[in-house]
Order: structure tokens, then sequence, then C-alpha cells
């Protein structure tokens, strides 16, 4: 995998490359463009596309940070507008089909749905967002749970449907990311 590597990573417009830590795995199908940053033992799932290439004024592009552990599932799309980044904290996990757009920043050990959505936004540590969830504008304190198909768009929407990560969810959550590791690991050894 690591001989292909080079197929994978394409540079900016601005000419910033990926960086990619040694022991992370990145499906052959994914597309990882631009000023892109992805740690330690992180696994970036097929067709998966992580673009930082907007540039901004001073013809500069701010990066997407992958913490490390995290998984990236298929077809996750992570992307920014110009002048802004994603900041992805380590331990987190993106479900398929899942949109991350900048300005962003997500906390350590969360969970993001399939198909939710995330822009504008700040996420505490440990935040769960069901499927087909939107969080656009707002920021979310530590454990806060976002029931499947809600749209969180201000206080109010806060107020009203956001509760609180039960110990099921911390549970899944981690069996999230340690199912992950273990194919991060196979997939870097075969």
């Amino acid at each position: 995998m690591r001989k292909n590597l080079d197929i994978l990573l394409r540079p900016n417009p601005n000419g910033d490359w990926p960086q990619v830590d040694s022991t992370a795995h990145v499906d052959l199908t994914a597309q990882i463009i631009g000023n892109v940053r992805i740690g330690p033992h992180v696994y970036i799932g097929p067709n998966a596309v992580i673009r930082a290439d907007e540039t901004d004024d001073k013809g500069e592009v701010l990066p997407i940070e992958i913490g490390a552990e995290c998984n990236v599932q298929d077809g996750v799309i992570i992307h920014a507008l110009v002048g802004t980044q994603v900041t992805i904290s380590p331990r987190t996990s993106l479900s398929h089909g899942c949109i991350i757009h900048g300005p962003c920043t997500i906390g350590h050990g969360c969970f993001i749905g399939f198909r939710a959505a995330i822009f504008k936004a700040k996420l505490g540590d440990g935040v769960f967002v069901g499927t087909g969830a939107v969080v656009q504008g707002v920021d979310l304190v530590t454990n806060a749970l976002v029931p499947p198909l809600v749209a969180v768009l201000s206080g109010e929407d806060i107020v009203k449907s956001v509760g609180t990560t039960s110990s099921v969810d911390k549970e899944f959550m981690k069996k999230i990311v340690s199912t992950n590791l273990v194919l991060t690991k196979g997939y870097r050894d075969c």
C-alpha cells in the first residue's frame, strides 16, 4: 500500500501536499488533496474525499488536521471554506457518508453518524451526532447527544433537542474506534 500512496495524494493549486503518518491506512479509492495532515493510526476508508485547496487572499490554505486514531469511513467528505480550517481531534469516528465542512472543530472521541453534516460548528469532546443530523453554526458542549435526523442550527435548537450521551453511547463510540484501529493495522500489514 505504501508504494501506491503517491497515487492517492495530490497537491492543491497552491502546491501544498498532504502529510500522512506512516502508520495510517488510506484506501486506494480515497482522494487526499492539499494541506491535509493525517495523524498516527488513522483509517481512511473507500471513496473518502479530504480536500484542503481553497486559497485565501494571501495565497495560503489552512490545514485539515485529522488526529491520531481517528477513522474516516466510506464516502466521508471533509472540506473547508476559503480561509478556514477543519480540526478533528484524536479518536473521533466519522461514519459512512457524513460531511464535515469548515470552519469546524471536532473534539476528542466524538462520533458523527451516517450522512450527518457538520458546518461552521465547534463540538466538545465525546459528542455523539446521530444519523442524518445537521449541526450548523453552533457550539456543542462535551458529551452532547444530537438525535438522528435533528437539525441543530441555534441555541434554541440546542435547548430543545440536544441531550447528553449515555454510558451505552460512550461504549459504542469506543467500540467503533477499537474496530477501526484493528482494520488500520490489518490493512497496513497485508
